[in-house]
């Protein structure tokens, strides 16, 4: 089995709230963090700059991994030019926001960069409490891609889900008292791609409902509800 590297994280760096939430748990648990970033063909590029802006704010190093094809794909409003709709879609049960596939993808990716490495633990902001109700988001889909990453790469990969059962609030006061709040004032949520944030698309709603219920001010500014 290939040699371990000890004291040691993957840290899944989409830009935004969540998982700069899980650097900064990362950055409080290992001596060596390493950044990933998926360009999958999303239409909005700043999130890629406000990755790489979060992991130079923290001081870790960060690899942004091409993967394209869910844009190829299409039949969702993050990769295509379809507009994004707060409702969901009454045959699926899900918002058009859901890339289907995305996280199996990006985990799996991560997984292999993990091995070449010899890194064992990689962590994900993935949730099942606030969130749109994307199946590759749930505890359940996390211990079977564990199960199955360790059996196809003969690795002991641990997939570390720090959000999964925290509302946002609770993760907003997670960060707070991380020390890394600030971080967010490099972050990008917002669905429509806007900066400032349209403040009207389910992530800013979130995220806006979430600062106003943990009772702290938002360091990227003001969003408001709805």
């Amino acid at each position: 089995m290939r040699r371990v590297t000890p004291h040691a994280a993957v840290v899944l760096l989409s830009g935004g709230q969540d998982s700069t939430t899980c650097l900064a748990w990362a950055l409080e648990r290992y001596q060596r963090i390493e950044c990933v970033t998926f360009d999958y063909g999303q239409r909005h590029h700043v999130e890629l700059a406000a990755a790489a802006r979060i992991a130079a704010a923290a001081g870790v190093t960060q690899t942004v991994i091409p993967c394209d094809s869910f844009s190829a794909l299409g039949g969702n409003s993050l990769t295509g030019t379809t507009a994004v709709e707060t409702a969901v879609d009454l045959e699926t049960g899900l918002p058009n926001t859901f890339v289907p596939g995305r996280n199996l993808v990006f985990l799996t990716l991560a997984a292999a960069f993990a091995w070449q490495r010899g890194i064992t633990d990689i962590v994900t902001g993935v949730c099942q409490t606030d969130y749109s109700g994307y199946p590759d988001c749930r505890a359940d889909t996390m211990v079977a891609l564990e199960a199955a990453l360790r059996a196809g790469i003969d690795f002991p990969i641990n997939l570390h889900t720090p959000l999964m059962y925290l509302t946002k609030a609770e993760t907003v006061i997670m960060l707070r008292d991380l020390g890394h709040l600030d971080l967010l004032r490099q972050s990008h949520t917002c669905y429509n791609g806007q900066i400032p944030p349209c403040g009207t698309c389910p992530a800013c709603v979130l995220r806006a409902k979430g600062f106003a219920e943990a009772g702290i001010a938002d360091p990227l500014g003001a969003l408001p509800l709805g």
